[in-house]
């Protein structure tokens, strides 16, 4: 397999699986991986939930900010963002500058499906999460459409997803 010759953003919606694909993706490349909201953690000393509930989503996005911004600062890797990093004008233009953005789009459904697995996204901790994911979708979409790359994920093996972004990722020229 190649070797990055610039850092790859995943981005795209909760649930999307950019973490679990990130990671499989850079073992493949045998590149670094990070994962934006790991490192947003490490960084402020406890969780994304306690974040949002002590300082609000005004001071995560603050600290997303900065953390994207040192990674995006280092040699080629893979990085998955947060759902809504990518939404951001000023990251998104970071993203646009210093790596190939990759949207892993998955269908409204799968998204709702995985991530009512789960009960640690914030987003989601007032109301109903398909109607919540479907309006946070509709909102977002035309943004994630701008990314450089657009790779279908689908409720499938991981390794096919993985091939799926490798595929593109060649096609792009991506890989040395």
């Amino acid at each position: 397999m190649g070797q990055l010759n610039r850092t790859v953003a995943l981005v795209g919606m909760m649930g999307a699986g950019k973490s679990s694909l990130g990671r499989r993706l850079a073992a493949k490349l045998d590149a670094p991986f990070y994962d934006a909201d790991a490192e947003i953690e490490a960084a402020a000393g406890c969780s994304i939930n306690e974040i949002f509930v002590r300082y609000g989503e005004p001071a995560f996005r603050d600290c997303e900010r900065k953390v994207i911004a040192r990674l995006l600062n280092g040699p080629p890797h893979v990085l998955a963002t947060g759902g809504g990093a990518f939404i951001d004008d000023e990251i998104r233009a970071k993203i646009r500058g210093c790596a190939l953005s990759v949207w892993i789009k998955v269908p409204l459904e799968v998204l709702v499906e995985r991530v009512k697995r789960r009960d640690t996204r914030p987003m989601l901790r007032n109301g109903d999460p398909r109607d919540i994911v479907s309006t946070l979708l509709g909102s977002r979409e035309p943004i994630y459409a701008e990314a450089d790359l657009i790779v279908p994920g689908e409720d499938g093996p991981h390794v096919a997803g993985v091939a799926r972004i490798l595929a593109a990722l060649q096609e792009r020229g991506m890989l040395q």
